[in-house]
């Protein structure tokens, strides 16, 4: 906007007001102006060339790469000689005299005043005593205004970090539901007489109308993605998650979340928007997630940051050749693709139980004892009767259901054998059907087949448990991913090994309820489940070429890389991030294998902070570089997760009421509400934005009496 050339085609003069006080804030444009001038000197040629020295001598000067030559900026803007403000000078040689001589012209120094008096008032309004106590009249009142802008933003951040409805059914005075909004600020009102008496008496601007809540909702959320945005600039590196669903409305939503280390060193996962999209194809997926990515990187330097893209295992979105992940690695190069290792291990479940019939047999059964209690109170209270705990409401979609459920039935198993027991004794109070199923459970309790998936699911539950919760965590790297997979497979293997021992838990009179069925067919089968298990972790679990730098940073094999360093897992790495130094990055790396001290870090974060904390980032600057890598490429898609949960609370909510424009600021009041608390001229920005979106009657912005 500065610029000589955009200047000189778009005159100043016929900027608006605003963006001639922003090319005032601005000030003359100093590029490095590639000007020579041959001259002779005693019969010796030699090259004149331009030095930006100059540019501190005289504060005025600014230049034009394109047209190679200086201009005086105070006299570009509103005018003066033909040489400093079209054509430009370009005679070094004489320079110093041109410059004095031009300094010293009139219509020079009349234009230093025009551009320094843009913007305030002329010099005798300003001695003006009438004039100064009117601005300090005006700034008073906008003292009140502010002020009481900045309690109903605190009011409407409390509904958006609680997902309550602003708006209620009927908000007139006498309403007795006018909504939580209108309450807040009834409540307000009666601890602070400001507000009172701003209710009482303002007619101008009130404050809680529909409009203003909404213009507020897209200040806040234009000032949280600003502070997102300028945190996204600074970081190193970025990642994103995206995810789609169908919310309430039946409409399809998009969710992008960006994940990235923080100022102070911490992973953080921002939420920045839901977007609607006409269908679920790879193109309308991909394109929703792009054009939110080039507001925030906008030139292809910083596409470069753009390290990793993280998606749920569905075709449309991990496709090789047409999905999503490929249409946005062919703009953002570095955009390396991960599969959610939380959905992993779920196929990897899926798939031991739906290749064995006689397991797939087992959780059916297992999710009928639910569902016969879910159906009835009565035969809820006959439970409760017996035991302290319930079993788990039907669920499918998780298999933390399936844990909880396999847990429940194999620590109650008596219990629940004394209920339908009881259930048959009273068999007068129940339906035919409900005493007919409860003979069923207790054969089913009985028959060893059942018992024996019971007694080994029980066993292997627990440790996809631990892993699970470990894969859903919002700052896990891909170093401490691999060590906990590393362990999940070996607890597999200790089940494995210890299943030909589940007989002698069995009780005395469990039998067998199928001619063919013995305990050689059942440990086989144990052994059968346990080796698919182990066998898909290791393949849905593989490293692939942009997570081999894991392996550099697992400090259990430091000892190992120490004796033997793993140029193959380096080699992989720097081919899949070119930006990293290989040598230097080795040199430090066989630095790091040598200490002791290195060795007991837990992951790739409790290394990164070790660096921070005792000033060693720039001596291991590569190291810092790959641990960023590994840090902020996400594992997991658990935080788009939690977005389409809150995006289901808000819409179940307020789906009388709320029309689309609230949705994404709500989302952000709701998710991003520790990131809001941490900002702490957060209600002041949002006043500025507010006054600035239109002329308004009230007055929220400061005069300079000066």
């Amino acid at each position: 906007m500065n610029s000589v050339d955009q200047l000189l085609s778009k005159p100043f003069s016929g900027l608006a007001h605003t963006e001639k006080l922003e090319v005032k804030r601005l000030g003359p444009d100093r590029p490095d102006v590639k000007i020579e001038q041959s001259a002779k000197d005693r019969g010796k040629a030699y090259t004149r060339t331009f030095s930006m020295v100059w540019y501190e001598k005289k504060t005025w000067l600014t230049g034009s790469i394109a047209k190679r030559s200086l201009f005086c900026f105070p006299c570009l803007l509103f005018g003066g000689e033909t040489a400093w403000t079209k054509t430009g000078v370009t005679d070094l040689k004489h320079l110093s005299e041109k410059t004095k001589r031009h300094e010293s012209c009139k219509s020079h120094i009349e234009n230093i005043l025009q551009l320094r008096m843009l913007g305030s008032v002329n010099i005798a309004t300003q001695l003006d005593d009438a004039y100064r106590r009117s601005v300090m009249r005006h700034n008073e009142d906008v003292d009140k205004n502010r002020y009481i802008l900045s309690k109903l933003i605190d009011c409407v951040r409390f509904c958006g970090a609680f997902e309550l409805a602003l708006r209620g059914h009927d908000e007139t005075e006498d309403s007795l539901n006018p909504g939580v909004f209108r309450g807040l600020v009834d409540f307000v009102s009666s601890i602070d007489s400001a507000m009172e008496l701003h209710l009482k008496n303002a007619t101008v601007f009130k404050g809680t109308s529909k409009t203003i809540q909404n213009e507020l909702l897209d200040c806040m959320l234009t000032v949280t993605r600003e502070i997102i945005v300028e945190q996204l600039k600074c970081t190193d590196y970025v990642a994103i998650q995206a995810d789609d669903t169908t919310d309430i409305s039946t409409k399809t939503q998009s969710v992008l979340v960006y994940r990235y280390i923080d100022e102070r060193y911490r992973i953080v996962e921002r939420f920045y928007g839901f977007s609607d999209l006409k269908d679920s194809s790879a193109q309308t997926i991909a394109t929703a997630i792009m054009e939110k990515l080039h507001k925030v990187f906008p030139e292809d330097c910083h596409k470069k940051k753009v390290i990793a893209q993280t998606y749920d295992g569905a075709s449309v979105m991990r496709g090789v050749s047409g999905g999503v992940q490929k249409k946005v690695a062919e703009v953002y190069p570095n955009a390396h693709y991960v599969h959610c290792y939380a959905h992993q291990l779920n196929l990897i479940i899926e798939q031991a139980v739906s290749n064995i019939s006689q397991a797939r047999v087992f959780f059916l059964d297992i999710s009928g004892f639910c569902t016969f209690f879910s159906r009835s109170p009565k035969r809820t209270a006959v439970l409760d009767e017996v035991s302290d705990s319930r079993l788990p409401k039907p669920s499918r979609t998780r298999w933390s259901y399936h844990i909880r459920v396999v847990e429940a039935i194999y620590r109650h198993r008596e219990a629940l054998r004394t209920c339908f027991e009881k259930i048959i004794e009273r068999r007068t109070d129940f339906e035919g059907v409900t005493v007919h199923e409860a003979q069923g459970f207790i054969r089913t309790l009985k028959e060893k087949e059942f018992l024996f998936f019971l007694f080994l699911f029980n066993d292997i539950m627990p440790h996809v448990d631990i892993l699970y919760n470990q894969l859903q965590k919002r700052d896990i790297d891909s170093v401490y991913v691999q060590k906990a997979t590393e362990t999940f497979i070996k607890c597999i293997g200790r089940v494995r090994e210890s299943t030909d021992n589940l007989e002698a838990k069995f009780p005395s009179e469990a039998t067998f309820s199928g001619r063919n069925a013995n305990m050689n067919t059942l440990n086989r089968l144990a052994k059968e489940v346990c080796d698919i298990i182990v066998t898909q972790a290791q393949e849905r679990f593989a490293f692939t070429n942009h997570l081999e730098g894991a392996k550099l940073l697992q400090s259990d094999l430091f000892q190992t890389h120490g004796q033997s360093f793993p140029n193959e897992a380096l080699n992989a790495t720097v081919q899949a991030y070119p930006m990293l130094n290989k040598e230097r990055l080795r040199t430090e790396l066989s630095i790091v294998y040598e200490r002791p001290e290195f060795c007991s870090s837990s992951g790739a974060i409790s290394l990164l902070k070790l660096f921070v904390e005792n000033n060693l980032e720039e001596a291991f600057s590569e190291t810092m570089q790959l641990l960023k890598i590994l840090i902020t490429t996400p594992m997991t898609t658990a935080e788009s997760e939690r977005c389409f949960s809150t995006l289901k609370r808000i819409k179940t909510f307020l789906r009388n009421t709320m029309t689309e424009d609230r949705l994404n600021a709500l989302a952000m009041l709701s998710m991003e509400k520790q990131l809001i608390q941490e900002i702490p001229d957060f209600n002041t920005r949002t006043i500025d934005k507010f006054a600035s979106l239109k002329n308004r009657r009230a007055q929220f912005v400061y005069k300079l009496s000066k």
